[in-house]
């Protein structure tokens, strides 16, 4: 059940993503008068369709092969590699009889798309989702460092200024993508400007599947919220509305210093000194293995900020800018062999074990946002078969005033679909060997 759940996720998020690529494609083909022959979602190799109907010139449907999907744009040099049909005389409703600009506008129509959804998704998430967003200014005690923190530089009551010299005002975007892969932040400490370098390999903290602590908006004083049944906490008397004094007779100023403290014992037997209405009482309680007692803290007591719909916006590009320039940073770091392929590309089976065996909305919207943009800066690349290949010939013939020969195109283009094969049989077969492994 867990696989039909991953499955079923990666499913539809790449075909929302593929067909909104392609629909990119079809209605700037159609805009400009082009003919298309075909529009499928996922490959119909060998002919077999799952699914199909015709619609003027047009043959929609749906084929067997789950690795995408293509138009198929009459008169242009493509996977089909239909040698029979560009034998023929340019016809006027023919992809090879437009001018460069029209082709260049229909070759990146795909990619535009895929931008365009990945900030629109992005900004459903903090409109719809998240809701509002805990501004740095609102955050007067400063941050809480906690051991990693420490390790780069953080200092507990460190007031953030700006990242890479620009201002920040949402504090959760200290730890985006783009800045875990190394980043300067300056903080004000004790009255006095100071840069913080996050170096650039940091995000190899953050691979495990729980998040480690970082820096966090826990410099505030701990009052319980609640406590969850059944757990250790509740087991030992804990209530709400207790405020934390002490742990082992060491004394607890914050919430974020109650959380390392319990972490530094997990396992362990504490004695929590509380003050509970005008009365303080000492109680024995069980930590976990994995550092958890069960109590959560009241909401932090800073001003929070909803989000408009033009923040909703403004945060949907940045957020999106924010993991195109992550996921340019790991190409980068995979080509000049700082990080092995094997650990970070990820095919089919990787990105579904990302979508997790539970559905959860908010999860799936924004994977299958990072998705579509990084499947956009991908189909850019300058590769034969991709759409950032057909542009740079296009790019070519409008400077020379030329087009490329159909000849090398045609050589490129199965140049192109061999390393994309290559590629794909690289990542899938990478997927199955970690799946063995682990």
């Amino acid at each position: 059940m867990d696989g039909l759940v991953m499955a079923g996720q990666l499913i539809l998020g790449l075909s929302i993503i593929v067909t909104l690529h392609e629909l990119g494609h079809f209605l700037a083909a159609r805009a400009f008068g082009i003919r298309v022959e075909k529009f499928f979602l996922f490959f119909d190799a060998w002919g077999i369709k799952l699914f199909s109907f015709k619609k003027g010139d047009t043959e929609y449907g749906i084929g067997w092969l789950p690795l995408g999907g293509y138009v198929k744009i009459a008169g242009m040099i493509d996977e089909s590699m239909d040698k029979d049909a560009m034998k023929l005389p340019p016809k006027d409703d023919e992809f090879r009889s437009k001018p460069a600009w029209q082709r260049l506008i229909v070759m990146i129509g795909g990619v535009v798309v895929n931008f365009i959804l990945g900030v629109i998704i992005l900004a459903f998430i903090t409109l719809h989702y998240e809701k509002e967003y805990l501004p740095v200014d609102a955050i007067d005690n400063g941050i809480y460092a906690y051991e990693l923190g420490k390790e780069v530089g953080f200092e507990t009551g460190d007031k953030i200024i700006e990242v890479n010299g620009v201002k920040l005002d949402r504090f959760n975007d200290i730890t985006s993508q783009s800045n875990l892969m190394g980043a300067t932040i300056t903080v004000l400490r004790d009255g006095e400007e100071v840069d913080v370098i996050i170096p650039d390999d940091f995000y190899k903290n953050y691979t495990k599947k729980t998040k480690p602590l970082f820096i966090r908006a826990d410099n505030y004083e701990f009052v319980i919220d609640s406590v969850i049944p059944n757990m250790a906490g509740f087991e030992a008397g804990l209530m709400k509305d207790d405020k934390v004094i002490s742990i082992n007779n060491s004394f607890v100023s914050s919430f974020g210093e109650f959380r390392s403290k319990v972490i530094e014992n997990k396992g362990s037997e504490i004695k929590l000194t509380l003050l509970r209405e005008n009365d303080t009482l000492d109680l024995a309680v069980n930590i976990d293995s994995s550092g958890m007692i069960g109590v959560l803290a009241l909401r932090p007591p800073y001003q929070y900020k909803k989000y408009s719909v033009a923040d909703g916006l403004k945060y949907g590009v940045k957020d999106g800018v924010s993991i195109l320039s992550a996921n340019i940073k790991g190409f980068g770091k995979i080509f000049s062999g700082k990080e092995k392929a094997t650990d970070s590309l990820q095919g089919p089976i990787g990105i579904a074990t990302i979508y997790g065996s539970v559905w959860n909305w908010h999860r799936f919207w924004f994977l299958t946002a990072m998705i579509s943009l990084i499947l956009g800066f991908m189909n850019i690349l300058p590769i034969p078969a991709l759409d950032g290949g057909h542009v740079v010939f296009l790019l070519v013939e409008v400077v020379t005033g030329r087009p490329v020969s159909e000849k090398i195109m045609e050589k490129a283009q199965m140049v192109g679909m061999f390393i994309l094969l290559a590629l794909m049989v690289f990542v899938i077969g990478n997927d199955i060997w970690k799946h063995i492994i682990n």
